[in-house]
């Protein structure tokens, strides 16, 4: 499994981890059920503590994306009936991105919301 960590992301290891994974959810590279990796090759794999990993994973069981089962390993949970876990997933992380780069231009986050408000409705008739 590919993470991207970026060393210079204001969002905590543990956070760019669980948002990776839940990507990774949402957009099928990791499926339901399907285990992931044992937190201490990942950490590995990451060069991070082991501790950090093991904080992501708790996240992602609290936040409804993985389960644990005890001494076997951390899945990733079935997904809800509806699709809106994916499409909330992939709208934050659009939204994070799209903040990042307004900020970088001297933009606050009211200007992006008034652009978007402003093509939406151009958008959907597409």
């Amino acid at each position: 499994m590919l993470l991207d960590i970026d060393p210079h992301d204001p969002r905590p290891v543990y956070r760019q981890i669980v948002d990776e994974i839940q990507r990774s959810v949402a957009v099928g590279v990791l499926r339901a059920d399907e285990p992931l990796p044992a937190a201490a090759a990942l950490a590995a794999d990451l060069k991070v503590n082991i501790n950090t990993v093991q904080h992501a994973y708790r996240t992602l069981a609290q936040e409804g994306t993985a389960y644990v089962k005890r001494g076997v390993g951390t899945f990733v949970s079935p997904p809800p009936k509806e699709n809106r876990q994916r499409q909330a997933v992939a709208a934050r992380r659009i939204a994070e991105k799209m903040l990042r780069e307004g900020f970088r231009h001297g933009l606050l986050a009211s200007d992006l919301i008034a652009a978007l408000q402003e093509i939406a409705p151009r958008r959907r008739d597409r």
